[in-house]
C-alpha cells in the first residue's frame, strides 16, 4: 500500500491541508493519506494555540468524511520535539509493507537539506511536494544528489489559507468559517478555542 504522511500541528486543521492530501492522493497514486499532528515541530516558533488533544479531536473530525484519510496521535503521544525521522522510522517498522511519502509544501521542498537526519530519512520514504502560492516548484536537478529520484512534485489550487491567518483572525473577532470544515467550526465555537 502507498501511503502519504501529512505532519504538521494542525492548529487549527483546515481546508488548505484537505485540498493538499486529495492533491497528493490523486497525483502520486496513494492509496490512503496518514495525518501525524505533531506535539512540537522542530521548524516552528510558535506556541500552539490548541493543546495536543483538541488539535488531534479537530484533525479527526475533518478528516471522518473520506475513508482513505486517517489520523494517527504517535507524535503528541511521544511528547518533545517531533523529527520525521522518529516518526518514519516507526512507521517503516510497524508497517514494513507499505510505501511512505511524506506530503510536504514547495516551501519545505526547499529547506529538505535542512531536516534532522534527512539523509537517512530520504532512504527510509519518498516526498511529494505541492506547489504553494509565491513558492514554485524547484528544478528537481537541483537537490542534493541523495534526494534525486526520491522527490516527486505535483501542482495543487492555489489555496492562500494557513492555521496562522485562520488564528489571526478568530482572535479578532473575524470568522473562520469555510476556512475550515464544518464539523471543525462548531468544536472550535464549543470550546471556545483561538479567542483573544
Amino acid at each position: 500500500m502507498k501511503v502519504g504522511i501529512m505532519g504538521g500541528t494542525f492548529d487549527p486543521i483546515h481546508v488548505g491541508h484537505l485540498i493538499a492530501a486529495q492533491t497528493a492522493l490523486e497525483a502520486a497514486g496513494l492509496d490512503e493519506v496518514w495525518f501525524v499532528p505533531s506535539y512540537a515541530p522542530p521548524l516552528k516558533d510558535h506556541e500552539p494555540g490548541a493543546d495536543g488533544l483538541a488539535r488531534l479531536e479537530m484533525t479527526m473530525l475533518a478528516t471522518e468524511p473520506e475513508p482513505r484519510f486517517r489520523v494517527l496521535d504517535m507524535e503528541l503521544k511521544r511528547g518533545g520535539v517531533s523529527y520525521s525521522i522518529d516518526t518514519a522510522t516507526e512507521l517503516v517498522t510497524r508497517h514494513p509493507q507499505h510505501e511512505f511519502a511524506y506530503i510536504i509544501g514547495s516551501d519545505r521542498v526547499n529547506d529538505l537539506a535542512k531536516w534532522h537526519r534527512i539523509e537517512e530519512l530520504a532512504a527510509r520514504v519518498r516526498f511529494i511536494g505541492l506547489e504553494r502560492p509565491g513558492q514554485p516548484l524547484p528544478d528537481s536537478s537541483a537537490l542534493p544528489a541523495f534526494l534525486q529520484g526520491r522527490v516527486e512534485f505535483a501542482r495543487m489550487p492555489h489555496i492562500e489559507i494557513s492555521s496562522t491567518v485562520i488564528r489571526a483572525r478568530a482572535v479578532s473577532g473575524l470568522s473562520i468559517r469555510y476556512y475550515v470544515p464544518d464539523s471543525v467550526y462548531f468544536y472550535i465555537q464549543r470550546n471556545g478555542l483561538y479567542e483573544s
